[in-house]
């Protein structure tokens, strides 16, 4: 499958310009999906320049690019570190992560993440993992479907959803998207609705995959795998990520508690070199919708 057809990489050329390519370093490709970054970082690289790229997707897994300098792992971008240690590689000069969904993932029907097919609730992006959106919508109980809505989807009927929810399973369990997004129908805003489903999977995604909780693990390794002067790079797309990543970048913690020195000046390991989120030029948002969310970061390693 053609890089295209699997998914056009957001940002890309904002992405490049961000890691300042040494030509000789060591990169690193988080969310290697279609190869798009990948292959834009190995076009800066000389001989001597390596990146490794990681995706937990077994079908992202069938791009992989045929150069030596490149190295495709099959592993969540959580355990980037342990990883990198069995090549030996304890330092890097840059790290990326685009953090959508891809294109692919989207347009293939069976795995359930569009809302405009039907298809088995699953929403997993590692196959390899058991727990899917059936399970959740069919088995959480009501404060627990609400708190996944509240906190993921901040939609503000969160309540009734899980409540509706709740109903609708004791009478025939929920097993398709379509039959969710019927249950939701009555809840969404007239001429709006698509927006508030998407929000909704969007949720139910996150809860699947534990995305918010594999962030926190992720970026509370960068800092220690990038050498003085090198970039950290991250796209993200719902604003529980960007805050994450604004949190790290400003004061080098999830939560965001800033420390000062003696002088009262914050001690943080990143200078933050977006002082507010890039965003796709009006021409790319025209060409790819689905940048239209994206929200750049970069912060490099004092």
């Amino acid at each position: 499958m053609s890089e295209a057809t699997y998914h056009i990489p957001v940002m890309l050329e904002q992405a490049i310009e961000g890691l300042n390519i040494n030509p000789n370093g060591v990169y690193v490709d988080l969310t290697f999906g279609g190869g798009g970054h990948s292959r834009a970082i190995l076009d800066k690289l000389s001989n001597e320049g390596e990146l490794y790229a990681f995706d937990k997707d077994e079908d992202a897994i069938q791009n992989t690019i045929n150069d030596e300098r490149f190295c495709l792992i099959h592993d969540d971008y959580s355990n980037v570190s342990k990883n990198l240690r069995l090549y030996r590689k304890t330092k890097v000069n840059g790290i990326l992560a685009d953090l959508g969904i891809s294109s692919h993932q989207i347009d293939e029907v069976l795995r359930g993440f569009s809302i405009n097919k039907t298809a088995p609730l699953d929403l997993r992006m590692d196959r390899r993992t058991s727990l899917t959106a059936a399970d959740i919508i069919n088995t959480y109980d009501k404060e627990q479907l609400k708190q996944i809505f509240k906190e993921y989807a901040e939609v503000s009927n969160a309540g009734f959803l899980a409540d509706r929810i709740v109903r609708q399973r004791e009478q025939k369990a929920i097993g398709t998207t379509s039959d969710l997004v019927e249950i939701m129908r009555p809840l969404a805003l007239k001429g709006r609705e698509n927006k508030y489903f998407a929000k909704v999977f969007q949720a139910l995604r996150i809860e699947v995959n534990d995305e918010i909780r594999n962030l926190e693990k992720m970026l509370a390794q960068c800092e220690d795998l990038l050498v003085s002067g090198g970039r950290l790079v991250v796209i993200s797309y719902h604003s529980l990520e960007d805050r994450l990543v604004k949190n790290v970048l400003r004061s080098g913690n999830i939560k965001g508690e800033i420390q000062k020195d003696f002088f009262g000046a914050v001690i943080s390991p990143y200078k933050v070199i977006t002082r507010k989120p890039l965003e796709a030029t009006a021409e790319e948002q025209e060409r790819n919708s689905r940048s239209r969310s994206a929200k750049m970061r970069v912060g490099e390693k004092i």
